[in-house]
């Protein structure tokens, strides 16, 4: 990996750091150490700044015994530490709700509904952009449509998908389908529009038609393009992730993340966030690498 791309991850973490463990740039809480005089403070409580000094100017006033405390940051803005310990242990840690999936199977739950929700989006999304592509009237025919259906928000198919496929996973994988599979045909129409018409005019002077100008011409054509979108469009695929994992019966990592908010865990919570933009990151890595291997004619690859 370049140094400017450690760089892009190296300066968000150094800001973490410092409003982490810097006190006066940004900690409006107080952490309690001892109460004082004060009868609701306990050890380790979290009180806005304002309130903690106002409660010590009035046991200065009444001249009683002081509280004092720590500068603290709330409770949902745990440290750069508390995250990375929490990324070693909660693999491990038993859920403190009786019969809850481990992380480590939320997280291959959640990769699973990804990966269904995105090939049944491809088999019917890839095809049909390239014929969208490739014929111009079946591209005059369709995509209007398809273009008022893309505004249409994915969620809001998430009642109707409960009540046609059910409370489990299917109506999970449909809001995936549903938010990826429009974009995708426009995005890979388009691409296919793309490539050079000297092509397909001489494939169809030379007797070419049908399904042999599509495999013999226009796929191999568009081959390293129509690649680069896929891959853009599994990124978009785990954006849906979260919402479509509420719709039914809570599952995968948003279980997971949904039960460590409500035990206000938030340490976990960022652990698993972190974890879903590994997994997203390395495998972009992962398939450009495989990019530049199947197509090293295409200049266009990024070079990580």
């Amino acid at each position: 990996m370049k140094a400017r791309n450690i760089a892009s991850f190296l300066l968000p973490l150094l800001v973490w750091c410092l409003v982490s463990y810097v006190p006066f740039i940004w900690h409006p809480k107080v952490q309690v150490q001892e109460p004082g005089a004060v009868d609701y403070f306990q050890p380790g409580m979290l009180i806005d700044r304002a309130d903690f000094e106002r409660e010590a100017a009035d046991m200065a006033q009444q001249q009683l015994a002081l509280p004092t405390g720590l500068p603290a940051n709330p409770i949902y803005l745990p440290a750069p530490h508390q995250v990375a310990k929490a990324l070693y242990t909660a693999f491990a840690a038993v859920p403190e709700q009786k019969d809850a999936p481990r992380l480590h199977q939320s997280l291959w739950h959640s990769i699973q509904i990804i990966l269904w929700g995105f090939l049944l989006s491809s088999a019917i999304g890839v095809p049909l952009g390239i014929v969208c592509g490739t014929y111009r009237n079946v591209g005059r025919l369709s995509e209007p449509f398809i273009e008022f259906f893309r505004y249409l928000p994915a969620p809001a198919f998430g009642a109707l998908a409960v009540a046609v496929l059910g409370i489990y996973d299917g109506p999970k994988i449909a809001i995936i389908v549903i938010g990826t599979l429009f974009q995708q045909v426009l995005i890979i129409a388009n691409t296919t529009r793309k490539l050079e018409i000297t092509l397909l005019e001489a494939a169809r002077t030379l007797g070419t038609r049908g399904v042999r100008l599509i495999t013999r011409v226009v796929l191999p054509g568009i081959l390293p393009d129509l690649y680069r979108d896929q891959r853009i469009l599994l990124g978009w695929a785990w954006t849906y992730l979260i919402v479509a994992e509420l719709i039914g019966t809570s599952s995968g990592i948003t279980f997971f993340i949904t039960q460590q908010a409500r035990y206000q865990h938030f340490e976990n919570v960022y652990a698993a966030m972190l974890i879903i933009g590994v997994i997203g990151f390395g495998s972009d890595v992962l398939l450009a690498r495989l990019g530049q291997w199947l197509f090293p004619w295409d200049r266009t690859q990024e070079r990580t």
